[in-house]
């Protein structure tokens, strides 16, 4: 493989067909911090979650290709147009390192690209076999479409500890990278008054992961508590409690912002790869409660950097300690913040992506 040197970067194409939420931000903050190092090129297909400006929150010299086919759902037609636009569009930049994202495009850059020519990286963010609202038949069909897939010539790097242990069922070719977020991002959001009562956010699409049951009852058995849901989805109408707030999309900044003037993050999720949402929560200083799965808590120790439930009335009790400040738990607030500086940051990701993409 080429070296990276001033004349000649390697070319780096991106290939994501769930662009938004949580991934849009993780690729994101990649391409900013790789930047100048590769040649990047982004194969995209578009969401009702990806910002309307999409392309401002990338550096200007990223190349754009839309796979206009790219469909979250699985539709044989559509996904086999989007297979062979992917190998066009490979065939067109002959990339020296793709990296696929998400199951969909990780299924179709598996078997469409010519892994013996090109270096090929794969990232699950959240395998479609742990996806609690599709039925037993079709997880079976999801994880062994994984497995036979996980054959190819590719490395598939997870986004979180819990996400490697179940891609090492799959193969042992697989390495993992801890999500990171970009701090001076966070820093440069501005301050804006706070709640006058206490409120508690989350922040992505309202879909059976995000677990928006959970959210409503224990939203409507605290009613002194404010709620707000930073996002839109599906399952809108699950959130009928009067005391949550449903914000729809918005801009990143405007989410942020919200962000800043809460108190606590909960995120009742009943799978997760590693939430970039969580991530930024912790570096905000607030206190973050989260549901007992891989992802959540290969970050969260309970009663250390936050705080772990599994069933409701584990979610209100928490949050009527928070409330009542019965416990001193500043303490818990500090350590989170602590270990975002210290690892889970972009800087960190970039070296160890670095690391990856040139087999060092």
């Amino acid at each position: 493989m080429k070296k990276i040197d001033k004349n000649s970067k390697l070319k780096l194409l991106y290939v994501v067909e769930a662009f938004g939420g949580g991934i849009f931000t993780y690729l994101a903050e990649l391409a900013n911090r790789l930047d100048n190092d590769f040649n990047i090129y982004i194969a995209y297909g578009l969401r009702k979650q990806t910002p309307q400006n999409f392309k401002e929150y990338f550096p200007k010299d990223i190349h754009w290709v839309k796979i206009k086919d790219f469909t979250r759902e699985v539709n044989l037609k559509k996904d086999l147009k989007a297979f062979v636009e992917l190998r066009k569009v490979v065939k067109e930049i002959n990339p020296d390192i793709i990296h696929l994202n998400s199951s969909k495009a990780g299924i179709l850059g598996r078997w469409g690209i010519n892994n013996k020519k090109h270096k090929v990286f794969y990232t699950p963010h959240g395998y479609s076999f742990l996806m609690q609202n599709s039925s037993k038949s079709k997880r079976i069909a999801y994880k062994l479409i994984e497995k036979i897939s996980a054959r190819k010539n590719t490395t598939t790097i997870s986004c979180s500890l819990g996400e490697h242990r179940e891609t090492l069922k799959l193969t042992p070719n697989a390495v993992y990278v801890e999500n990171g977020i970009e701090i001076e991002e966070l820093d440069s959001i501005k301050d804006i008054p706070k709640n006058n009562e206490f409120t508690v956010f989350t922040l992505g699409r309202i879909s059976e992961q995000k677990n928006p049951q959970m959210f409503n009852e224990v939203a409507k058995a605290l009613p002194n508590i404010k709620f707000i849901w930073i996002g839109d989805g599906e399952l809108r109408e699950k959130l009928k409690a009067p005391n949550i707030t449903i914000t729809g999309w918005v801009e990143r900044k405007k989410a942020l912002e919200i962000a800043k003037s809460t108190d606590a993050f909960f995120l009742p999720s009943k799978w997760e790869g590693l939430p970039m949402s969580l991530l930024e929560a912790m570096y905000l200083k607030k206190y973050c409660i989260v549901s007992d799965i891989p992802g959540n808590n290969d970050v969260i120790k309970n009663n250390i950097n936050g705080f772990i439930g599994s069933t409701k009335n584990d979610f209100i009790n928490i949050l009527k300690i928070l409330l009542t400040n019965s416990l001193n738990c500043e303490e818990v607030r500090d350590k989170a913040y602590k270990q975002i500086i210290n690892h889970y940051n972009t800087e960190v990701m970039k070296k160890e992506y670095i690391k990856i993409y040139l087999g060092k």
